[in-house]
């Protein structure tokens, strides 16, 4: 009896390994944020000198929130005593991500080729293993190594032969520091708090923040000229690289991780370099080739495994 029960027993058979479709829909949203946002470096390159950095900031986010207030306006109100009791975080997010963000990209735009911004921007993963190790998580020797390595590619490529830091490679910089604390902090973000709703809030206060200074730029530089050439990125900028790349990338972080979707922020260097290329005919050197093989490299070895 014992003889014909084992062999009735199943044996379990190994399925083949497949990414479980959490996983593989994160990393398709992830890749869409990326190739959307590289876009949107060059378009806040060619901007910059027909549209001030801070009035680009605002009607991009006015465009986005006029795109995205009729799917979570009332979202966002249904939970507003959610978004009450979380004030601190939601006001930390829409500084970050939307009002100090952009607003730094757009003012690296002025003076720093497309390419370039992509490059630095290529750190910001790293960023985001460095809050981990602030969070008490342990990083271990090679994304320690690859933080370095990162770090040099990035002052190699900002230092040029050896001049001292342009203005646009500092706003970068800064930027990059944003967008990676902004990530970090989306890992964070309050069990319960619908996504579209957080999306809208976000949107709706970084825009109110911006307030401010977008008068004081009317006020000292001007309006521009609303011409094809001013709306249309503008367009672009508010609808596909705000409302639509936000909500990819805030999504794909849920349910992957800022980690591993930082691996794929990494395609971005390459596309915005081949973008500013096409579109901008700016020239990729041997010299900007090679700083971005170092940052990359560090950016890899930083998401790698901790060991």
């Amino acid at each position: 009896m014992a003889t014909a029960a084992h062999r009735t027993t199943p044996h379990p058979t190994a399925a083949p390994a497949k990414p479980p479709a959490p996983v593989a829909l994160g990393l398709a949203l992830a890749v869409l944020a990326t190739l959307v946002w590289s876009g949107s470096f060059v378009t806040s390159r060619a901007l910059g000198d027909s549209v001030p950095p801070v009035q680009h900031a605002f009607w991009r986010w006015v465009i986005a929130l006029a795109v995205v207030a009729p799917f979570g306006a009332r979202r966002a109100w249904r939970q507003r005593a959610l978004v009450r009791r979380h004030l601190g975080f939601v006001l930390l997010a829409s500084l970050l991500g939307v009002t100090v963000y952009n607003t730094l990209v757009n003012q690296a735009g002025v003076t720093t080729p497309a390419a370039n911004m992509g490059m630095i921007m290529a750190a910001s993963p790293v960023l985001m293993a460095v809050h981990e190790r602030a969070g008490g998580v342990r990083l271990g020797a090679r994304r320690i190594a690859g933080l370095l390595i990162a770090c040099a590619g990035v002052l190699l490529l900002v230092g040029g032969d050896g001049a001292s830091f342009s203005a646009g490679d500092l706003w970068m910089i800064a930027a990059a520091c944003c967008f990676g604390s902004y990530s970090a902090l989306l890992r964070r973000r309050p069990a319960g708090l619908d996504g579209v709703a957080f999306l809208f809030t976000t949107f709706l206060l970084g825009t109110v923040l911006l307030l401010p200074v977008q008068a004081v730029s009317l006020a000292v530089q001007g309006g521009f000229t609303p011409t094809s050439t001013t709306v249309l990125p503008l367009l672009y900028v508010g609808v596909a690289s705000s409302a639509v790349a936000f909500f990819a990338w805030n999504k794909a972080i849920s349910l992957i991780g800022a980690a591993r979707a930082g691996v794929v922020y990494y395609l971005q260097p390459v596309c915005v370099a081949l973008l500013s290329w096409a579109l901008l005919a700016e020239p990729t050197g041997w010299a900007q080739a090679g700083c971005m093989a170092l940052i990359l490299t560090g950016v890899v070895l930083g998401a790698g495994a901790r060991r």
